[in-house]
């Protein structure tokens, strides 16, 4: 293997464009399925997480799916621009055949309409795992190496916090601005928000295509046949011999069963939950009506992680050192505080602007841990890749970081609105339908399935001081 050391450390500027116009396009849609498909099923369809909890587990377990196959597909024929291409353009395409799933509720009925929204969600994942994890991610990969991974670990952790702020203003902002938008009964506020994202992730999708290079590393790998190939990742051997890297994916499991309790629910917490009265009042104080109250939900979860952006950029001055541990062990613990705020603060039973305070401040600390997490585990995950694999073991990634989390945290969120969330009615074209709400609950859970993160750290600690790596692989 080539030494990192005798590669360049300097990315040009192409290299940063498509890392933020293919990354943050590929954020902001995930911002859309990962928060605003979730206010859409209550908006649109019904209050019912059971619905959502179906979305969210097929979604991931399609997206690791797809990420095995086309990731097998990408590493035998030595290519990643390709599938950035057809993945993103078929994304955005899949985003706007989503948004049209609302005008099916009238023929077929609630549970036609959730079973098409389902399917459709799970359309859309596997062409965002093709484009965004096969393509993408794995890309930047190879563009780098472990001298200045944390450089891009920074930007990469960044991106999904200004994706969330620009996503909940913006996205919140169009909900609202076409409220008053209707055909045939139908309000298309949601409509034009998948409409305008995917034309504009197709058009991302294309000129990433022609701005990006292929690594010139990067070699087919035909020595076997494609079924073997596909194989090869499941010799868990690989993981028994590598136990760092089976640690750290450890850890991203730990974690983000505890974020997948929380987060699918957050915004129809604020929107419909015990948070209501507040977000509906400041809805009236600042745009003198109650109908901005997507605006303002999203508003209040972008306040909060847009505080913590300065202490992201530290972090990467860390990684850089391969200073992992003490960011990941900093990074749970403010993430449990930020939950264990939420969850007292909601029981202390304060409003309006009381109440505004608990939740951005809560948010803050919630998302320094969730942004440090992340920036630290992909920066180092990425440097212990076999370099003949990487675009398949995204795939292995896939399994600890979405598919488990998701099944598993969903299940334990949608267990708790069903039982301990407040009844709530709304009213559709078909007419009133009963469900749940989400409550403060669910972060006192996830606060303590996060407190088994230390576990998998811990065993990462004692296995770097035992068996230190080099990092340089590439």
């Amino acid at each position: 293997m080539e030494n990192a050391n005798t590669k360049s450390n300097k990315l040009g500027w192409k290299f940063w464009l498509v890392i933020w116009i293919a990354g943050m396009a590929g954020q902001l849609v995930w911002n859309i399925e990962n928060s605003w498909f979730n206010t859409f099923v209550y908006d649109k369809i019904a209050p019912d997480p059971n619905i959502i909890t179906w979305m969210v587990t097929i979604s991931a377990i399609v997206s690791t799916f797809a990420t095995f196959l086309m990731g097998t597909f990408s590493d035998r024929i030595g290519k990643r621009r390709v599938f950035i291409l057809i993945g993103y353009v078929m994304w955005g395409v899949s985003t706007i055949i989503f948004g049209l799933t609302q005008f099916t509720v009238g023929a077929l009925g609630v549970t036609g309409a959730a079973v098409l929204v389902i399917i459709a969600d799970a359309v859309m994942s596997f062409f965002g795992s093709t484009g965004n994890d096969c393509g993408f991610s794995t890309w930047t990969t190879d563009m780098t190496n472990p001298n200045n991974r944390g450089s891009l670990g920074t930007v990469l952790a960044i991106q999904p916090v200004i994706a969330t702020i620009v996503g909940s203003l913006l996205f919140g902002a169009i909900i609202s601005g076409f409220s008053n938008l209707e055909v045939g009964g139908y309000v298309l506020d949601y409509f034009m928000m998948f409409l305008i994202s995917g034309i504009a992730i197709i058009i991302i999708g294309v000129v990433s295509f022609f701005l990006s290079k292929e690594s010139p590393t990067l070699k087919p790998r035909k020595n076997e046949s494609f079924s073997t190939s596909l194989k090869r990742p499941f010799n868990f051997k690989l993981l028994k011999n590598n136990k760092l890297l089976l640690y750290v994916l450890l850890t991203f499991m730990v974690f983000f069963i505890s974020f997948n309790v929380y987060f699918p629910h957050i915004l129809n917490y604020f929107i419909y939950g015990r948070s209501s009265t507040t977000i509906e009042w400041l809805s009236n104080v600042l745009f003198n009506s109650s109908d901005a109250s997507e605006t303002i939900a999203g508003g209040l979860l972008a306040g909060g992680l847009l505080l913590g952006v300065p202490l992201v950029i530290l972090f990467g001055k860390f990684l850089n050192k391969q200073k992992f541990i003490p960011i990941l062990y900093a990074s749970v613990a403010s993430n449990i505080l930020g939950l264990l705020i939420l969850f007292f603060g909601s029981l202390a039973g304060v409003t309006y602007g009381g109440e505004i305070a608990i939740i951005l401040i809560g948010i803050f600390f919630v998302g320094i841990g969730y942004m440090g997490l992340y920036q630290a585990l992909m920066v180092w995950i990425k440097n212990l890749y076999p370099e003949d694999m990487r675009s398949q073991f995204e795939g292995i990634r896939m399994i600890f970081y979405v598919c488990i989390p998701m099944f598993l945290g969903t299940l334990v969120g949608n267990f708790i609105v069903q039982y301990l969330g407040d009844p709530i009615t709304l009213v559709y074209e078909q007419g009133e339908i009963t469900g749940y709400a989400p409550n403060f609950y669910l972060f006192i859970v996830a606060a303590g399935i996060a407190l088994l993160t230390f576990i998998p750290i811990a065993l990462a600690h004692f296995e770097v001081k035992k068996n230190p790596p080099t990092y340089f692989q590439d």
